[in-house]
């Protein structure tokens, strides 16, 4: 059976993640900083391991990292889902949202090799969730498309640095619904050439492929997945 961490795992796109690694015979370790979403993602798979953790302060990971060296021994995969955004004007953006913005959603990807490059087994695997705002914006995106382009840039140099031990590649979704989909309309929908917009599992596929022996000589690569709509001309 092989071991999973999964950051941010308690809701959203790394609660779907969960699912479809407990699907696959993974062992599951869902980290999140909120407890009551990690109560409810135990309820539902009660098998995941869960641990709270703010993945943004470089302590609480080196000591998560600990506690799953000593429990588990080691893990085969990482995905680094946690993510945080606050779309301000540069005005009104404080240093302190820029520097834990960047925090969470980059800086925490360095800090979990860092204090867990000892536990990844052989054939092992990293999936970091970026964001087709890697590639675009819209205004008053500063903070989050720069944490978002970031960890393009540090997917593929992690690939030179962990390879070849370890593959790692980056997904950056584009609009995915995870709590209002019922709600969303035909133009919505319509947005997408693929004619619909995303789900979590839409996500949670593509990271499993790229995760399993499926994608053993795919590395260093970001995948968009976003229903077509970076490819489609709007004038």
């Amino acid at each position: 059976m092989k071991t999973a961490i999964v950051t941010g795992g308690g809701h959203g796109i790394g609660k779907g993640i969960v699912g479809k690694l407990v699907k696959e015979q993974c062992k599951v370790i869902a980290l999140d900083v909120n407890v009551s979403y990690l109560e409810a993602l135990k309820e539902e798979y009660a098998a995941v391991e869960t641990m709270r953790c703010d993945v943004g302060k470089p302590e609480e990971v080196q000591s998560v990292m600990q506690e799953i060296e000593s429990r588990f021994g080691g893990i085969d995969y990482l995905v680094n889902n946690a993510g945080i955004s606050a779309f301000k004007p540069i005005d009104n953006l404080s240093v302190e949202d820029w520097n834990r913005i960047l925090s969470v959603n980059l800086s925490s990807i360095f800090y979990a090799v860092k204090f867990g490059k000892q536990l990844f087994s052989e054939r092992s695997a990293i999936v970091n969730i970026a964001s087709t705002r890697a590639l675009m914006s819209e205004p008053d995106g500063e903070a989050y498309g720069a944490s978002k382009g970031g960890i393009v840039a540090l997917t593929h140099a992690l690939a030179i640095s962990l390879g070849p031990k370890t593959r790692v590649n980056c997904v950056s979704p584009g609009w995915i619904e995870v709590n209002h989909y019922e709600s969303l309309s035909e133009a919505d929908h319509a947005q997408h050439p693929v004619g619909k917009v995303g789900r979590a599992e839409d996500i949670a596929e593509t990271v499993w492929f790229l995760l399993s022996d499926k994608a053993a000589f795919v590395t260093g690569q970001n995948f968009v997945v976003d229903g077509g709509m970076t490819k489609k001309m709007i004038y």
